[in-house]
């Protein structure tokens, strides 16, 4: 039966790509690596939308923290624009779908100079066996700062 519903699954994704023309974006992360396991025991990362995957419209799906997760590693992200007077940032980034990729936490360090900002994803671990669809997924969420940003640098700490 599993089988059965991965199959429709799939095929249901062929034909919304083709209805959608192939689903590219100019908002794809170029250093971003494609997904392949690192392991036996991890899940593929996301690669930025590009031909062949399908991208829904509209803007970044609010995520927050779930963790812990099952497979846990930083992700790179798009995005990080000061929010609230700059005493926090909105974060982007590009993802998978729910329960494969979820929001672990984001880890925030700060000095005089820059603000270092990590999203970590993983895989749900209440859906440890879930078969997931190729699909590209812009997220977002806000971290607090502990001082405003002011002239600090923003940096991503999975690159």
């Amino acid at each position: 039966m599993r089988k059965l519903w991965l199959m429709v699954l799939l095929f249901l994704a062929v034909l919304l790509a083709a209805a959608c023309g192939g689903g590219s974006s100019t908002s794809a992360h170029p250093e971003q690596p494609e997904g392949s396991p690192a392991g036996a025991e991890t899940s593929p990362q996301p690669a930025p939308p590009g031909p062949g995957m399908v991208v829904p419209a509209g803007s970044p799906s609010p995520v927050t923290p779930a963790g812990p997760t099952l497979n846990t590693r930083a992700v790179p992200w798009e995005s990080a624009t000061p929010a609230d007077g700059g005493r926090s940032l909105d974060v982007v980034w590009w993802s998978g779908v729910e329960p494969c990729q979820v929001l672990d936490h984001v880890d925030v360090k700060e000095t005089a100079r820059e603000v270092t900002v990590t999203v970590y994803e993983g895989q749900d671990r209440r859906s440890p066996d879930a078969v997931c669809i190729a699909i590209a997924i812009q997220k977002t969420t806000q971290v607090r700062l502990e001082s405003p940003l002011g002239d600090r640098k923003v940096v991503d700490g999975a690159k």
